[in-house]
């Protein structure tokens, strides 16, 4: 198989300010504590600390949420390694969309997971979990009661307020009859 790259810079898809982060200019350095490599952890990792007490809350409460969920030995194992003291989260997130929206959020999800894999082959005294948060507070239904498919603008319409990870998903039945086929990966989780 063979592999292309192209740089960040290439893609179009970045700021100037996130791609002088990226290169590490110096006229941002004073903005920010650690650069973003695998080299810097080094120093999170010494700069991080949480007690005993709080890992022990943390690792009861995620157990609670995921009682009775159908999930891989991975999970549970991440969530008692969260235990340890040499046990560090690696952390990513995106705000709620309506059917993936953008491809982004997955890039997000391999991303951490793949940096998890890195950290742990750089420090592997310590684990390295990776953790994905949905901004279900987010209150912006604008911004995301809508996605384009095949150039159509495919809108969830409803008149709640709040936090959109506490709406009623019920009126989304419209948008699945827009879909060209029975997504029931999306149906079964929007229900």
């Amino acid at each position: 198989m063979n592999l292309e790259t192209i740089s960040l810079e290439e893609t179009g898809c970045f700021s100037p300010l996130f791609i002088d982060y990226m290169n590490n200019k110096d006229s941002l350095k004073s903005f920010y504590g650690l650069t973003p490599q695998i080299e810097s952890f080094k120093k999170q990792i010494a700069n991080k600390e949480f007690s005993e007490s709080s890992r022990k809350v943390l690792n009861t409460v995620l157990t609670d949420q995921y009682d009775g969920l159908e999930t891989s030995d991975v999970v549970h194992t991440n969530i008692d390694l969260l235990k340890k003291s040499t046990t560090y989260t690696v952390t990513t997130g995106h705000q709620l969309n309506i059917c993936t929206g953008p491809l982004y959020f997955i890039y997000k999800i391999v991303t951490v997971i793949n940096i998890c894999k890195q950290l742990k082959a750089k420090y592997p005294e310590n684990n390295f979990i990776p953790v994905y948060w949905m901004a279900t507070e987010d209150h912006d239904l604008e911004e995301i009661n809508h996605f384009f498919l095949f150039g159509e603008k495919v809108q969830w319409e409803t008149d709640q307020t709040g936090p959109v990870g506490r709406m009623d998903t019920k009126s989304l039945e419209s948008i699945f009859d827009k879909l060209p086929e029975k997504a029931g990966l999306f149906i079964k989780a929007y229900r």
